[in-house]
């Protein structure tokens, strides 16, 4: 065999296994993006279960808060509709602040 077709022979042989190893390179790669792909997947699906709790939890203390309203509105008699408006307004602020607590 001639020199010249042993340099091309060497050449071609040396791009072939710089292909190989890309190939390689790149397997690993996919698979290091799957993994953290499902990571991201266990994730978001775990939000959304936290995201529905949450919700859940709102009706329930939206329930409580129409309760704790028409109880404290009906505790006072006409001449305290004022009081009554007022704490009434500090429960809804409260459990405003409760919602927002639940929400971050």
């Amino acid at each position: 065999m001639s020199e010249s077709y042993k340099v091309i022979l060497e050449e071609h042989k040396r791009k072939i296994e710089g292909f190989i190893s890309r190939y390689e390179h790149l397997i690993a790669e996919n698979m290091r993006l799957k993994e953290k792909l499902a990571l991201a997947e266990a994730k978001v699906e775990e939000g959304e279960l936290k995201i529905q709790t949450y919700n859940q939890k709102i009706e329930e203390l939206e329930q409580q808060i129409e309760r704790l309203q028409l109880t404290e509105a009906f505790k006072y008699s006409a001449s305290d509709v004022k009081e009554a408006k007022k704490n009434i307004s500090r429960l809804v602020k409260e459990i405003e602040k409760c919602i927002a607590l639940l929400n971050e």
